[in-house]
């Protein structure tokens, strides 16, 4: 039996959610796995860059079939004022076209380049289903998401295949927006936000993982592709899953005006529809193992 091909691959953001996931898979694998950190490298597997300046110690990647970059300021990590949402833009902009450029000027660059983007891109989608085709939507989350993926430019040009790994909300017991929803709804004060009627596009984060590993390894795969379950569902259903899930009520309720007087200009986030089809990475073949809201949930608890 052939053993499979072990790898060098670069990771931006592996301490986050997702990237230590995603770390911990390649590494289970027998990949070797460079972590990019802001301070000097330590060991081989380490690389120092700073997406602030705009550096990257380009070095550090040499001999990387693939760089990932999944680095970002958390975009319900705080309210968001003026200068929280320069530092969610500014981190994931600079730090792309960091690597781009780095990515672009080494003698033998990696194959591919895959960059984190969000399903924000397409705005609200209101009770519509779209996929990689549908234009931007308008506001501060889809002009975010069209420099942070105009900002990878560099790599493009360079003729290195980059994929941009639209993710949708990521169904995690610990970490990321999901992981903040679990201790209310454990206790019992969990609750539909709004009317319930906005559509939420998950996805569990086993299938978070292993798409991005399918993004690496499929040839064919650039430009856009949605990382979200097959079956977008409304928050009134992730809240019905979430009561069945952990055998608690769901009586709470969230109003619409008092989720903007707490949350500000976010609140438009956590209330607008996004109903996102993962068209481009089913037609590549990609299976989920966890494609239902349910078994995204019980996925998490275990």
């Amino acid at each position: 039996m052939t053993q499979p091909l072990q790898l060098r691959i670069a990771v931006a953001g592996a301490s986050g959610l997702i990237g230590t996931a995603l770390t911990r898979s390649l590494e289970a694998d027998g990949h070797e796995v460079v972590r990019l950190v802001r301070r000097p490298a330590r060991t081989a597997n380490e690389a120092e860059w700073d997406p602030k300046r705009q550096y990257v110690h380009a070095a550090g990647l040499a001999g990387c079939s693939a760089v990932v970059n999944l680095a970002g300021a958390g975009v319900g990590d705080r309210r968001w004022t003026a200068a929280y949402k320069k530092e969610l833009r500014d981190s994931r902009v600079l730090g792309t076209a960091a690597l781009a450029e780095a990515i672009a000027a080494l003698d033998e660059p990696p194959r591919v380049f895959v960059n984190g983007s969000a399903i924000g891109y397409y705005g609200d989608t209101g009770q519509h289903a779209v996929d990689e085709n549908a234009p931007a939507g308008e506001g501060f989350l889809p002009s975010m998401c069209v420099a942070w993926e105009e900002a990878a430019g560099a790599a493009v040009e360079a003729g290195i295949r980059t994929v941009f790994a639209r993710s949708g909300l990521v169904v995690a017991r610990k970490g990321g927006a999901w992981g903040r929803m679990f201790p209310l709804f454990k206790a019992g004060l969990g609750g539909r936000l709004g009317d319930g009627r906005q559509y939420w596009s998950f996805i569990a984060l086993h299938d978070e993982v292993a798409a991005l590993r399918h993004l690496i390894d499929t040839e064919e795969l650039s430009g856009p592709v949605n990382l979200t379950a097959p079956e977008p569902v409304t928050n009134r259903e992730v809240t019905a899953a979430m009561g069945r899930a952990l055998h608690r009520p769901t009586l709470f309720t969230a109003p619409a005006p008092a989720l903007r007087i707490v949350l500000g200009e976010m609140a438009s986030d956590v209330l607008c529809s996004q109903r996102v089809l993962p068209a481009r990475l089913l037609d590549s073949g990609f299976t989920f193992a966890f494609p239902t809201i349910g078994e995204a949930v019980g996925a998490a608890l275990r």
